[in-house]
């Protein structure tokens, strides 16, 4: 429904994945979906994979804090990294 990146965020190519960056997209994403009447989500984190890393960075965990704290109700929380 709604994708946000922290690269739309940003100016600096390296602060794209930056935990800043992150918050405020996941800020963003909570304002839009608050619009669209959505006040719960089912939240998917993907880190690289293939051969890089497995684990998602420290981007996922302030963009799903600045979620909860935007007032968004969280179900599930999956890792989708393949």
């Amino acid at each position: 429904i709604i994708r946000v990146t922290g690269g739309q965020k940003v100016k600096a190519d390296r602060d794209e994945s930056s935990p800043y960056a992150a918050m405020l997209a996941a800020q963003d994403v909570a304002e839009k979906c608050k619009t669209l009447g959505i006040n719960a989500l089912h939240v998917k984190i993907r880190a690289t994979g293939g051969n890089k890393t497995k684990t998602p960075g420290p981007g996922g965990q302030s963009a799903l804090r600045a979620l909860a704290r935007a007032g968004m109700k969280i179900g599930r929380i999956e890792d989708v990294t393949p």
